[in-house]
């Protein structure tokens, strides 16, 4: 399972039975959640049950998997309970969802009339239209959006120029999103979530944008009613399913406006400005799919890495004039950071953006052509923990960008490729003006006796969510609760039985 999916998966655990019945009435939503958030062996255990008459028994699964892959079948199927692709009771035996079970099996034998793969425009394709051009495009939307995040710490240089950055509706959504935040004199300051969202591939920063879509239609529907947020093209039940739709797209098509839902057509300015989907200004009955929606649900990234991304920033005039997009138009910038174990660090880039993300917990000293060098210190980290930028992420940014020398040696000697002298100290930096790590989650305590703790503990931790148990105490402390509580219903109505 993609590493960019928690997210998504995160917003998809918190929805309600009755909304994933919607969902899946649509084939190409049911298809995209197959194919992106489930692990191999859910897949297997799905396309095994998929077109069995009755419910498989769970003892008949344990002789199908190794009894040492116990931790993997238990957290599959929590995770196909928790996406209500399997029923979610106390039975003895899985099956899968009637609307999930049905949209599957469109989607592998065809047909069907629901259109949920889109419809493609018989209207010709005008010739400037093609892949390189909607690359291009969709670049340029996405540039703006890496330079209003990325110029809210103060910075500012010459790759801005070209650009008026995002619409206002997408810098309105940002700051909802805290992704930025406002400061007095009418400024805005980067936040933590902002500096997370520099780190993320293309593909996740799109994801990161739509649930932000997502959850202010929702706050919409709370403080209008749903009546009205229908009425505004604000459902994010459909919201959702539209999304999954446009990552079954085939890229440089054009499809037929028409053929989409009043609300749907209505979603098409938000997702230009996003740059996920082009309307030719001429013919507003067509819309092309660009990378950024096709690959919504695919394992690989958009149009290139991040790192990759803010060189592309910096030079967007030069990138729109000379061709293709890809991901290795500016990969000469992709792992260029030389760390040493004196905390100096050296950085082979030229871009402005870039330049102002390393600014943020660097203290630079020189610039020259295509280099820049300056040191770690106490008060450079110390600055970003109070912008909200924590240890983690500064040491994943580096390691992440670490220079492709690095990362042979350490594959090599089998070592860190940081040194870790300087990992602990800037964790220790950290440290210095935090001394307690906060983590939400739910206290299970006073079980009836030492068994009931044990087994359901064990379950908690067999599927990943605990995050602090205590066996002398009898208690334990778990960052999800709706498993969990399925298990407990399941434990109590055996034990009635008995």
């Amino acid at each position: 399972m993609s590493t960019n999916a928690n997210s998504l998966s995160e917003y998809l655990e918190q929805l309600p039975g009755t909304t994933f019945r919607r969902l899946y009435q649509q084939p190409s939503t049911a298809f995209a959640i197959f194919r992106r958030m489930l692990p191999n062996l859910a897949k297997t255990i799905v396309m095994a049950i998929l077109y069995m008459p009755e419910p498989f028994l769970l003892t008949d699964l344990e002789i199908w998997i190794k009894a040492s892959a116990k931790r993997e079948k238990d957290q599959a199927i929590s995770i196909l309970r928790s996406f209500h692709i399997v029923q979610r009771d106390a039975s003895p035996a899985i099956a899968l969802t009637p609307n999930f079970r049905n949209s599957m099996r469109l989607v592998l034998e065809g047909g069907g009339d629901t259109n949920s793969f889109g419809v493609p425009s018989k209207e010709p394709v005008p010739a400037d239209i093609n892949l390189a051009f909607l690359d291009r495009y969709a670049q340029k939307k996405w540039d703006d959006i890496l330079h209003f995040v990325v110029n809210s710490v103060g910075f500012s240089g010459s790759g801005d120029r070209s650009s008026n950055g995002p619409k206002q509706s997408v810098k309105d959504l940002m700051i909802r999103g805290h992704l930025v935040e406002r400061r007095g004199g009418g400024g805005i300051n980067i936040t933590q979530a902002g500096f997370t969202f520099l780190l993320q591939e293309a593909n996740a920063q799109v994801w990161t944008l739509l649930l932000l879509w997502l959850e202010s239609a929702d706050a919409v529907a709370s403080a209008k009613g749903t009546d009205e947020a229908l009425r505004e093209g604000l459902d994010s039940v459909d919201m959702l399913a539209f999304f999954f739709l446009l990552a079954s797209l085939e890229l440089g098509r054009a499809y037929n406006t028409n053929a989409l839902t009043e609300a749907r057509r209505n979603m098409l300015p938000n997702l230009v400005d996003f740059g996920l989907v082009y309307v030719p200004p001429a013919n507003a009955r067509q819309f092309f799919p660009t990378r950024l929606a096709t690959t919504l649900t695919s394992s690989e990234t958009t149009l290139r890495s991040v790192s990759a991304g803010f060189a592309a920033a910096g030079n967007m005039t030069s990138a729109a004039e000379g061709g293709g997009v890809g991901s290795g138009d500016a990969g000469g910038d992709k792992s260029a950071i030389i760390l040493e174990t004196n905390f100096r660090l050296y950085a082979y880039v030229s871009s402005p953006l870039q330049i102002a993300v390393l600014a943020l917990f660097v203290d630079l000293k020189y610039r020259f052509r295509g280099l820049v060098s300056g040191v770690l210190t106490r008060a450079s980290i110390r600055r970003a923990v109070d912008m909200g930028i924590t240890s983690d992420q500064i040491v994943s940014y580096l390691a992440t960008h670490a220079h492709e020398q690095m990362q042979r040696v350490a594959a090599s000697t089998q070592r860190p490729v940081l040194p870790p002298v300087v990992v602990d100290q800037i964790r220790l930096w950290q440290l210095d003006t935090e001394r307690m790590l906060a983590t939400s989650g739910f206290l299970f305590r006073d079980f009836d006796d030492y068994k009931e703790y044990n087994e359901i503990c064990n379950f908690a931790d067999d599927i990943g969510v605990v995050a602090w148990r205590n066996d002398r105490k009898g208690m334990f402390f778990a960052s999800k609760v709706d498993q969990i509580k399925d298990f407990m219903r399941t434990r109590k109505k055996a034990n009635e039985s008995k």
